[in-house]
């Protein structure tokens, strides 16, 4: 199996760290933190610019710094038979 990971970005410490994707839309990205029982998955949505992706693990925020569409055209060249089947 081919997880797909992402470097996301803890905003009060200004570490940064992999994460596992679980699903990735334009709207949203749900992550994994973690491996095993101690896991946790969060949800980062496009913040209000659309210049990244914020979410909340345990009272602390991460960000995903990739704008709204430059995370479609990572989808669309990941799965390209995806777009096609999106358009009329």
């Amino acid at each position: 199996m081919n997880e797909e990971k992402i470097k996301v970005r803890i905003t009060e410490t200004g570490q940064t760290m992999d994460v596992v994707v679980l699903s990735k839309r334009a709207e949203q990205i749900e992550v994994v933190i973690g491996a095993g029982v101690h896991n946790v998955r969060c949800t980062l949505t496009p913040t209000r610019s659309g210049q990244a992706y914020a979410g909340s693990v345990k009272g602390r925020e991460i960000v995903y710094e990739r704008s709204r569409e430059q995370v479609q055209r990572d989808i669309d060249r990941l799965n390209p038979a995806l777009r096609k089947s999106n358009r009329p």
